[in-house]
């Protein structure tokens, strides 16, 4: 089932879609038990938002070995883990603005986990139970404040590097999904996440021995090779096979 966030005039509702129609939920699918309403919409008459808005924002690196290659790096022999700020999530159609263009900024198409209950200590069969569903996202990325910083909280952190969405999938084996990105209409990066070196279940296993996950929080699970360098006038589109694609335009500050 896909599930979306959207805005109708002045009011934020939460729906599911079929085909091109919405049929409004009377509440927060995350955070409660839902039921449909009789009001529909057409999706080209709502403005689309992310399909959830995390508090915690989890990010994961070099999780696909030809990645690992092409940046030559070693491959981690656990998730190598880290943070961005929810400050950085922007909806599917917004722009991406880039703030320092003498910077090298970096595109990466990523499917996203999407939290549903809270989870501590998590074994790995229980992973997936803790899972709502799974999203599409870029995890936009300045290499030359990553380079600098030797960490990567700054250079994932900008408003606009961490475009989400369009809606959330909760049918859909997430260890066995293409997943690719275009920018300008020419594929840059295509693979599937059976090539993800640690598994969406060891993901959630490795994280939860850390923290305490809560529902709407979100895990960028990594991306795949291929990839590169944006520009002010780029559109760039992720997908993910069954969820959809996250289309965004890249525009200078």
């Amino acid at each position: 089932m896909k599930y979306i966030r959207f805005r109708k005039g002045e009011e934020i509702y939460y729906g599911v879609v079929k085909g091109n129609s919405i049929t409004q939920l009377d509440g927060d699918y995350i955070t409660g038990d839902t039921r449909p309403l009789a009001n529909e919409f057409a999706l080209e008459e709502v403005e689309v938002l992310t399909p959830v808005d995390p508090g915690q924002v989890l990010c994961i690196g070099l999780n696909y070995e030809a990645h690992a290659e092409e940046t030559g790096k070693p491959i981690p022999e656990e998730p190598m883990m880290f943070m961005a700020s929810p400050s950085a999530v922007t909806a599917p159609a917004a722009d991406i603005v880039l703030p320092n263009l003498e910077h090298r900024i970096d595109y990466e198409a990523e499917l996203v986990i999407v939290i549903g209950k809270e989870a501590k200590d998590v074994k790995k069969e229980e992973a997936l139970s803790c899972i709502f569903g799974y999203t599409v996202g870029n995890d936009v990325s300045n290499r030359n404040l990553q380079k600098k910083d030797g960490q990567f909280t700054r250079a994932k952190s900008f408003g606009t590097f961490k475009p989400l969405g369009p809606v959330i999938e909760t049918e859909l084996d997430p260890n066995n999904v293409p997943i690719k990105l275009k920018l300008n209409g020419e594929v840059k990066q295509e693979s599937n996440t059976n090539d993800l070196i640690h598994t969406i279940e060891d993901l959630v296993v490795k994280i939860t021995e850390v923290m305490t996950l809560s529902p709407g929080d979100v895990i960028y699970t990594g991306t795949p090779s291929g990839v590169g360098p944006l520009s002010p006038g780029d559109v760039v589109e992720a997908e993910v096979s069954g969820i959809g694609v996250l289309r965004n335009q890249v525009i200078s500050k």
